[in-house]
């Protein structure tokens, strides 16, 4: 079971994510200062502001993530590998790129994880995450795109790129064992529907390595009125 020691330790669980498309930049910089505070693991922005995040949280352990090939994942490798070109550029820490899921029906798997090989020695030691939406897929399409994913070289897979409806907790779980049977040495990564303090314990305590979320702020606010913020006087007893 994972044990949350406090607040900060579970900010350092968390991607705090926004990949609204119709943020303005003054609402960024405020889910940006959000992050300041709070010491996420990372943020998870759209290509649009990570220069602006790598400029506001230059003074900050909080890394900068982005995305390419999203939401859907069908452009071609070369447009991948051209986008993640230009993130690097400008600083990014990590990548998530969207499986292509056409190859992933036509079980083309040999396309999808050369993919993922070209993306990943592009990046270098850059964290690369492969998402999968897994509304998408039934049970044997997850396994089989997990033990490419595994094989590539990814350092994470994903669940879900937040564009379908959220998966229940059972779901979750029922992945997360799926992932762990057939990409045993890949990290996991989970989003979609984790909304709460408790929700993301039980996404944690299920084995999930980081959890994102549009709610990460809230998130650990919930946690410090649960476990930090209670006020006890105690009444002078008697030994």
């Amino acid at each position: 079971m994972y044990n949350i020691k406090n607040s900060k330790e579970l900010a350092r669980l968390i991607n705090y994510t926004n990949l609204n498309n119709i943020i303005s930049e003054e609402e960024m910089k405020e889910f940006l200062q959000k992050a300041k505070e709070l010491n996420f693991k990372s943020v998870i922005v759209s290509p649009t502001y990570v220069s602006l995040a790598k400029k506001i949280l230059a003074d900050t352990e909080v890394e900068v993530g982005s995305v390419i090939g999203f939401p859907l994942g069908f452009e071609d490798t070369e447009t991948k590998l051209a986008e993640a070109s230009s993130l690097l550029e400008k600083g990014v820490d990590s990548l998530e790129v969207v499986v292509n899921l056409s190859h992933l029906k036509d079980r083309k798997y040999n396309l999808i994880g050369k993919e993922i090989e070209q993306l990943k020695e592009l990046m270098g030691d850059k964290i690369l995450k492969v998402n999968i939406e897994v509304k998408a897929l039934d049970d044997a399409e997850k396994s089989a795109v997990a033990q490419v994913i595994e094989k590539a070289g990814a350092d994470y897979i994903k669940n879900a790129t937040g564009f379908v409806s959220p998966c229940h907790i059972y779901e979750i779980v029922n992945d997360i064992n799926i992932f762990q049977k057939y990409a045993p040495t890949t990290k996991i990564e989970l989003y979609g529907g984790i909304d709460s303090y408790k929700i993301a314990n039980q996404v944690l305590t299920a084995g999930a390595d980081l959890i994102s979320s549009n709610y990460g702020y809230e998130i650990v606010k919930q946690y410090k009125d649960l476990r930090e913020n209670t006020q006890v006087t105690p009444k002078p007893i008697t030994l």
